[in-house]
């Protein structure tokens, strides 16, 4: 009975960064996670973002990258789905916090008195609340591991509180917490070596917050050598096998492979005392076989206005979109090739001619957004899609602009639009629910948006039901708040249009396509598939969409 009554002890590895942000403490995140669960343990993965906001929602995809949403319609940082495709598994609200949330939360238990009187400060308060939702995510997915990022680096004040955070937890309980710092080692050109100065700085700083990290990530463009690993060593009082090098890499999904060379699970098992247990990597290795094998190329054209910053091309606003063609990509057994096209391209007095360059690619996906600009070059890289009979993806927005296009140009609705375009529009096709205009006219605009996951029925006899294995209900994960208006579905469907996807009552639709006879696939939906794409389980939808590409084009 007294072994029945054991509580279960929990183990902790916070990953913290130095030098300098954007080197891979998510990947490393992910990669940990990935390997300690190819040894058998159960492990959860947790984001701390050191921002006031609340959730990541309102945040500029081109400052800060995609938003994620979870299952529960958490809006959270990009890591978490890398979280999520790594470790194969489905995370909550619970496995995301940021500055805001923690305050919001401390200081509503100040109001509601629950701190029975005492002064609340920041510190003890603060950390110890944030060390309560470490504990119930850990609890909630009943992990014996559980990966904590912290966003930021070391010798900020934006992190210092999570940093103590995890310096107590340390102090409370010494065997079960590990610290893995990810730390770029430079190659400047006028010197040619790598310096492990600036490495050596940062884990002062973290030192300073009475952290000693048991692990460096050395991140590097090449591999380091013995002489830099002793250096490190040797002034950051660490194990020479301790510092594990990290150079970059063709694809990230070669990372847990390459940490494994240096026994990076082996080490981090041994801090937290905890023994060790065979592993399995052969999925891994599988998987960057395929990533490395694939000779055939599949060009796909991805039109936005989300990663366009001067010269640079800012991927990570689209990157579950990435990463869901390269699975699908991978699976079928070829090379993806992505293109990026700016919508503007295709307005003004050059647009014919970068229309006609849109026929050399294998499908277009035209993906999530919000607002009015690079409306008319999308519905014009749309229209040359249904007409040439290129294989098209619309995401989200991207469907809404099917449906728009289709409205326009084959149901005859030539003042077709949508309220986020052009609120006075004749002819609203895309609109916003009636329950939720109140919301919008009292300024609740989150309450206006669907998020997280929903419920689809599938009809027969359609590409999307074929798509996902003749399932008559799947369910899939929103972020928007417009929808297709139904008082138009029957003259879109008269016209052709066939709405394969639709919320349980009808009301809402979830899916669009041609039927194959008049398009090979011309294929938008509602939700964002790409946040359930997996390595090692690709989407249908993408998986289709890739299928569609690479078969020959009829003459």
């Amino acid at each position: 009975m007294a072994e029945q009554n054991k509580k279960k002890i929990r183990k902790y590895i916070f990953v913290v960064g130095g030098v300098m942000s954007g080197v891979g403490k998510g990947i490393t995140t992910s990669s940990i996670g990935a390997l300690l669960k190819a040894r058998g343990f159960s492990v959860t993965a947790i984001k701390i973002d050191p921002y006031i906001n609340i959730d990541a929602g309102t945040m500029n995809p081109t400052e800060h990258g995609e938003v994620f949403v979870l299952e529960d319609g958490d809006e959270t940082d990009q890591d978490m789905g890398n979280y999520e495709r790594f470790l194969d598994t489905t995370l909550s609200r619970t496995n995301y916090m940021t500055t805001g949330r923690v305050y919001q939360t401390v200081i509503e238990n100040e109001r509601n008195l629950k701190y029975k009187g005492k002064c609340v400060q920041v510190v003890p308060h603060i950390p110890l609340e944030v060390i309560r939702r470490i504990e119930k995510a850990a609890e909630k997915a009943d992990a014996d591991i559980t990966v904590i990022e912290v966003g930021g680096t070391a010798g900020e004040y934006e992190n210092i509180l999570f940093l103590e955070t995890a310096r107590m937890l340390e102090l409370r309980s010494p065997d079960d917490v590990s610290f893995v710092m990810v730390s770029y080692i430079p190659t400047p050109k006028m010197v040619g070596e790598m310096k492990t100065k600036p490495t050596q700085h940062a884990v002062r700083a973290l030192n300073s917050a009475g952290i000693q990290p048991n692990v460096i990530i050395a991140r590097s463009e090449g591999p380091m050598d013995t002489v830099r690993k002793d250096k490190i060593a040797t002034f950051c009082n660490i194990k020479k096998e301790n510092v594990i090098s990290a150079p970059d890499v063709e694809s990230i999904y070669e990372v847990p492979l390459n940490f494994e060379k240096d026994h990076l699970s082996d080490i981090l098992l041994e801090s937290l005392k905890l023994k060790p247990r065979d592993g399995d990597l052969k999925e891994w290795n599988n998987l960057v076989k395929k990533v490395k094998n694939g000779k055939k190329e599949v060009h796909i054209a991805i039109v936005g206005k989300y990663f366009q910053t001067g010269n640079f091309v800012l991927s990570d606003s689209y990157v579950s979109v990435i990463e869901s063609i390269k699975f699908s990509a991978w699976q079928e057994g070829v090379k993806p090739v992505i293109h990026w096209l700016s919508s503007e391209d295709f307005e003004g007095k050059n647009t014919a001619a970068n229309i006609r360059t849109l026929s050399k690619y294998h499908g277009i996906i035209v993906p999530g957004g919000f607002g009015s600009r690079g409306i008319v070059g999308k519905l014009a890289v749309i229209e040359h899609a249904r007409k040439k009979k290129i294989p098209y993806l619309g995401l989200c927005y991207g469907m809404q602009l099917q449906v728009l296009e289709f409205a326009r140009n084959v149901a005859g609705m030539k003042n077709a639009s949508s309220r986020e375009i052009d609120p006075d529009a004749a002819d609203l096709v895309i609109d916003i629910m009636p329950d939720q205009k109140k919301k919008m006219e009292e300024e609740d605009y989150g309450g206006t948006m669907r998020l997280g996951a929903y419920p689809a029925l599938l009809k027969k006899g359609t590409i999307a039901y074929e798509v996902y294995g003749k399932k008559k209900e799947i369910s899939e994960r929103h972020r928007h708040r417009y929808e297709v208006n139904p008082e138009y579905v029957k003259r879109l469907e008269d016209a052709g249009l066939i709405f394969s996807g639709t919320s349980p009552d009808g009301e809402l639709m979830e899916i669009a396509e041609l039927p194959r006879g008049v398009h090979p696939f011309f294929v938008g939906s509602q939700f964002h598939p790409e946040f359930k794409g997996r390595p090692f389980a690709p989407h249908p939808l993408f998986t289709s969409f890739i299928k569609a590409g690479l078969k020959p084009k009829k003459k």
